[in-house]
């Protein structure tokens, strides 16, 4: 029915109709010219502002936008939203122009959508580092605080110890782990930490080359805190055949290695060449030694009398009493498992095991190396 119709038709049945803005039937449209116009104000529960992952909702890009509009601050809407002023403050800034709650929803749906480029990405000079210190038989931890000490201005070649794990075993099924040099990427194979031994250390043995004055209890204080170098710790890596062997010596302080390939272990050996490994460092790094209570040492008042280095033994089945040594000793059984047949190793091949050792950053000397740092105790006895 066209207007001339409905005209007509409303004039035969006494209605008027009247024009303009709010035209129609007279006093129907009173109502809307006396009610001021109200805002609908969202009603949203304040747990949605936020999604489990951390990022905004769409109901608090809605709020952001009404509040912008409304003149409010970013950080008024940041305090409505529970959120960093940051966080709305980087939200503004996604869409060009006047913001709308659309577009950087839209904004935010695809960048999630992108695949995030990885840091040890192929080709990246991070990646080599990394590559590098993995093949060094450096740990993760190691490489991600050395990466800090090698490149203290440059946060591209950072890179945390979760991420080059996650690099080794889950991204692309452990394509970095192709690349390296060595057979295995990590020292350990264990999947969870083993546990400390809670035996309580027996009373001192009664062999007879062990006096009151040569138990671990009567070393110096010293030499308990680390602070003072010059105490080192001492054992024997047993080979295969149960007559070669290694001598392991680690400082205390400065967690620096000497080691030595020996055919046979008898006490005569030991001793005399315990002194042969003492002659290669000053005589000023060198104070005390702390070793187990195996046999080889019967002769150990004779080596103190040789060299001027006492000699403590720990108590029976106690090798947390030596620390830096057993964590040595595990570092070396990284280069060669047990049941390995010392003599079929070379002495150069012990002597790059022990440069590589002495070169290796640690945690605890802050991403220092062994070397670096007695290095820096010497320096600092010479001019003492």
């Amino acid at each position: 029915m066209g207007h001339a119709s409905v005209r007509r038709w409303a004039k035969l049945a006494g209605m008027s109709f009247q024009v303009g803005r709010l035209g129609g039937v007279p006093g129907a449209a009173e109502h809307r010219r006396k009610r001021p116009l109200q805002r609908i104000e969202p009603q949203i529960e304040e747990a949605d502002w936020v999604d489990p992952r951390g990022c905004l909702t769409r109901e608090a890009r809605v709020v952001i936008e009404v509040r912008l509009r409304d003149g409010w601050s970013q950080s008024k809407i940041a305090a409505v939203l529970g959120v960093h002023r940051s966080t709305v403050s980087r939200e503004v800034r996604r869409v060009p122009g006047r913001y709308r709650a659309r577009p950087a929803q839209r904004a935010r749906q695809a960048a999630a959508r992108r695949p995030r480029p990885s840091k040890l990405g192929p080709g990246t000079p991070l990646r080599r580092e990394v590559i590098t210190g993995l093949s060094g038989r450096y740990s993760p931890e190691q490489i991600a605080g050395r990466l800090k000490r090698q490149f203290p201005d440059r946060q591209d070649m950072w890179v945390s110890h979760e991420t080059i794990y996650q690099a080794l075993y889950v991204q692309g099924a452990g394509a970095l782990r192709h690349e390296l040099t060595v057979e295995k990427a990590l020292r350990s194979g264990r999947k969870s930490r083993k546990p400390q031994s809670k035996l309580v250390g027996a009373p001192v043995s009664s062999r007879s080359w062990i006096g009151p004055d040569t138990i671990i209890t009567a070393r110096p204080v010293e030499a308990l805190d680390r602070a003072v170098p010059g105490h080192w710790e001492g054992d024997l890596v047993i080979g295969r055949d149960s007559r070669s062997a290694l001598i392991t010596l680690n400082e205390r302080a400065s967690r620096f290695t000497l080691i030595s390939r020996l055919d046979t272990h008898d006490s005569v050996t030991v001793t005399d060449r315990l002194q042969e490994m003492i002659h290669r460092l000053p005589a000023a790094a060198f104070k005390t030694l702390t070793w187990d209570q195996g046999v080889e040492m019967a002769r150990h008042a004779q080596f103190t009398i040789a060299s001027g280095i006492r000699v403590f033994f720990c108590d029976p089945h106690s090798p947390w009493q030596r620390p830096t040594n057993e964590n040595g000793n595990g570092l070396i059984r990284d280069f060669f498992p047990k049941g390995t047949d010392f003599t079929t190793v070379t002495d150069q091949e012990i002597a790059d095991m022990e440069t590589s050792l002495n070169n290796r950053p640690r945690k605890v000397l802050n991403f220092a190396t062994p070397a670096e740092t007695l290095q820096q105790i010497l320096n600092v006895a010479s001019t003492t």
